[in-house]
């Protein structure tokens, strides 16, 4: 395997890889009116344009980890700008609904080739203070990228450049693809694996088909009235997942490389942070999508001013995830848990005392208060989630064990605005924005209480396993 340092300019060519798929999470919310009323959208294909991005990000993200631990992982992320450049401009050139949701998909293809890249190269590449300063970098970009897009998308859309309008969200992306491409063969070093695995053709498509048949049973479901059709498909879910896990275990048996290997399901740290991403990454993008719709289109915020209002929940999760490591070593991992989701739940409890009772005189100043206490409480949570997740994972199944909460994770984003989104419309023809935003926001306290009980009758699995790892590197 080829070692060779990665240096700060090739550091920060990865970190802008990586901003690029995370701002698009959060930029497409803030154009989502806009969209509504060039496309005639309905709330069900809005829902759908958010979420096919991370469902196609999810089923591909386990195979383009495996394409670049055996063709070469910076030859993966340099093919995955490629086809997210394209697919950026796709989009920004669809004069339809079908259009831009084929290329929405693309763009999640893309960003499934270039993610799972940067974690394996910071990994193969530093050590030491190095490797330690490069993962917290990994992993506050996060923050970063959800104000960079929720202020980059509103004020684009106001400012409405050259007459794009909603269009310029995808455009921006292609000056930026352009720089990483004439940059990344200088700086960023080649490595790839020794011994090549085999894909894993029948997990792939298995897993993309479970995927596939839950999330267009929810998107389809609530507008077609949850027909036979939707029904089907649900059931199709959890047989496919079977069969996945028959298929898995039969070729770990023969002693080949599957996909998603069956041993780490069965450690009891992986199962936990894989209950915890759906939980919380399903509630995350839900909320992120019935907030931005109810700003724009309930109170009539303009895209710019609905994009500001999201800046004290980015800053504070910024800050706060660049001090979580001092708060698990202080806390431990469980503990730390336990406090985010308290503090996130007791801002959704004020926030929707906000919408409640000051309806008619929400503004970004009102959001404030309740915004920035939700963003501590979403770092604290997602600062354990990896370091939970993979507190068992065997050294020799870290990339693996990497990818497999990283699927679960983009599944869960994808998810969120099927789930809640469904309640949201529900609400919204029964109703007015206000109880349907109310409503989503009440289904997700009671989700995050879920996951607080979760915790509290999981002391074992952290005692066996967070204890022999206090902190990931």
């Amino acid at each position: 395997m080829n070692t060779t340092t990665l240096r700060k300019a090739g550091l920060m060519v990865l970190l802008a890889g990586q901003l690029l798929p995370m701002i698009d999470f959060s930029i497409v919310n803030v154009a989502l009116d806009a969209m509504a009323a060039s496309l005639h959208a309905t709330a069900i294909e809005l829902a759908l344009i958010v979420a096919i991005y991370g469902i196609a990000f999810a089923v591909c993200l386990a195979m383009g980890s495996r394409l670049g631990d055996n063709f070469g992982r910076r030859r993966l992320f340099i093919s995955g700008v490629w086809l997210f450049a394209l697919a950026s401009l796709l989009c920004g050139l669809a004069n339809n609904v079908n259009t831009l949701l084929l290329a929405r998909a693309l763009q999640g293809i893309g960003a499934a080739l270039v993610v799972p890249q940067i974690l394996a190269t910071l990994h193969v590449t530093l050590q030491g203070r190095d490797h330690a300063r490069a993962i917290g970098l990994y992993g506050g970009i996060g923050g970063l990228a959800f104000i960079i897009g929720q202020v980059l998308g509103g004020f684009l859309i106001g400012a409405n450049i050259a007459g794009y309008g909603w269009r310029s969200v995808f455009l921006i992306n292609l000056p930026v693809c352009l720089l990483i491409l004439l940059t990344a063969r200088r700086f960023i070093p080649e490595t790839r694996n020794a011994q090549p695995l085999p894909i894993d053709k029948a997990g792939t498509l298995l897993l993309a088909g479970a995927t596939g048949s839950l999330m267009v049973a929810l998107a389809l479901g609530p507008v077609l009235h949850w027909s036979w059709p939707c029904l089907l498909l649900l059931m199709l879910f959890p047989l496919l997942l079977i069969q996945l896990w028959r298929t898995e275990i039969a070729l770990e048996k023969r002693g080949g490389a599957p996909l998603l290997p069956p041993v780490l399901l069965r450690l009891p740290s992986m199962r936990f942070g894989i209950s915890l991403a759906v939980l919380f990454f399903s509630c995350w993008s839900g909320f992120m999508f019935a907030v931005a719709l109810t700003l724009q289109s309930g109170i009539g915020m303009s895209a710019f001013s609905s994009g500001n209002a999201f800046i004290a929940l980015g800053a504070t999760y910024f800050i706060v995830s660049i001090s979580s490591t001092r708060i698990v070593e202080k806390l431990g991992k469980r503990h730390t848990l336990l406090l985010g989701c308290v503090i996130q739940m007791s801002g959704l409890v004020l926030l929707m005392a906000t919408f409640y009772y000051g309806w008619l005189t929400v503004n970004i100043f009102t959001l404030i208060p309740a915004t920035a206490i939700i963003g501590g409480g979403q770092a604290l949570i997602v600062s354990t989630f990896y370091r939970i997740g993979m507190a068992d994972v065997p050294t020799d199944y870290a990339g693996a064990g990497s990818a497999t909460l990283s699927t679960v994770q983009q599944a869960a984003f994808g998810m969120g605005p099927m789930a809640l989104g469904s309640l949201f419309t529900q609400m919204l023809q029964q109703g007015d924005y206000q109880q349907a935003v109310l409503a989503t926001l009440a289904a997700e306290w009671l989700l995050m209480l879920v996951l607080v009980l979760r915790t509290l009758g999981s002391k074992r699995t952290f005692v066996a396993s967070c204890q022999a790892a206090r902190t990931s590197r």
